[in-house]
């Protein structure tokens, strides 16, 4: 699942920058939403499949820190990044006269700066939130399901929900590998078993 969310994920990005037709900011938003979906598995993915390996649940108090607020970081740029992409398409179907004036490259690109000062500034609140919250109100056996459910599951969606059953997507990637590459059939027809 992990080799699914990074490879479906960096498609979109490789395909999103090499096409110039996919230069709008609705595959910016994508592609962004993308990296941020590898950075969100790659926290906490590693090392939990090092822990299944070595059967040890050790870890330090720095990586602890470190892994703790980068999971945060890339939790809270998921969420803002989906409520821009909601902004894009609104404008899109509300105001499709207006759109190229209000979703230009340089808004876009702000937004998204927006959205990562934000994060960041974000990331303590919640982070004591999380911290301040009781563990006895939750049971192992759902905490542990939850987890897996937003950690693993929802990013590796991702990129088969939000682009590759789009069709200028589709194009993108058979463009960046050629139409008869068996890479492209692999992952069209990883879609489809979705």
């Amino acid at each position: 699942m992990y080799l699914i969310t990074v490879f479906g994920n960096l498609l979109i990005i490789l395909a999103t920058i090499s096409d110039s037709h996919l230069h709008t900011p609705m595959y910016f938003f994508l592609s962004n939403l993308s990296f941020v979906d590898i950075g969100f598995t790659s926290t906490t993915i590693p090392k939990m499949l090092w822990n299944i390996h070595t059967q040890s649940q050790v870890i330090t108090y720095e990586a602890c820190i470190f892994q703790m607020h980068f999971f945060t970081l890339f939790i809270e740029l998921d969420i803002f990044l989906l409520t821009l992409m909601a902004y894009d398409r609104f404008v899109a179907i509300c105001h499709p006269l207006h759109y190229t004036v209000l979703m230009n490259p340089r808004i876009c690109r702000l937004m998204v700066l927006v959205s990562w000062i934000i994060i960041v500034s974000l990331f303590y609140c919640t982070g004591l939130g999380v911290y301040l919250s009781s563990a006895a109100t939750h049971s192992l056996h759902s905490s542990i399901t939850a987890s897996v459910m937003y950690t693993v599951v929802t990013p590796m969606l991702n990129p088969f929900i939000y682009s590759l059953r789009n069709k200028d997507l589709k194009t993108g990637l058979k463009m960046l590998f050629g139409k008869e590459n068996i890479k492209v059939s692999i992952v069209l027809g990883l879609e489809k078993c979705l």
